[in-house]
């Protein structure tokens, strides 16, 4: 059994040593001449004003994991969408169990305003 996983092992090994390999060629034979005008911080041409970062609101991040959240349940129907033939009564019964645990967790996003946008 764990024969059938060593091509994995070896991509693995070989993928990680190529991205070392890479990254220590660029580091040897690279350009390295770094002056005070290179370091300094370019956008758009203009000179920044200002810290060149910005606070986001906590608000923000909590509705993207939401979106993902939800977004990745929601593909979990596909599958179950189908096989439910196969599956019969049993699987539609599991089906509704999630389906209503993924409400729950959605009526309490709605309830705390986690899905208001201000």
């Amino acid at each position: 059994m764990p024969s059938d996983y060593l091509p994995i092992a070896v991509l693995i090994v070989l993928a990680t040593a190529v991205a070392f390999i890479a990254i220590l060629i660029g580091h040897l034979f690279g350009p390295r001449r770094p002056t005070v005008k290179k370091s300094d911080t370019y956008e758009s041409g203009m000179r920044p004003i200002g810290p060149g970062t910005r606070r986001m609101s906590v608000h923000f991040y909590l509705v993207a994991v939401l979106f993902i959240l939800f977004d990745i349940e929601i593909i979990f129907l596909l599958p179950w969408a189908v096989v439910l033939r196969e599956i019969k009564i049993l699987g539609l019964i599991e089906m509704v169990i999630f389906v209503l645990v993924l409400l729950v967790g959605f009526v309490y996003a709605w309830k705390k305003g986690a899905l208001e946008w201000e």
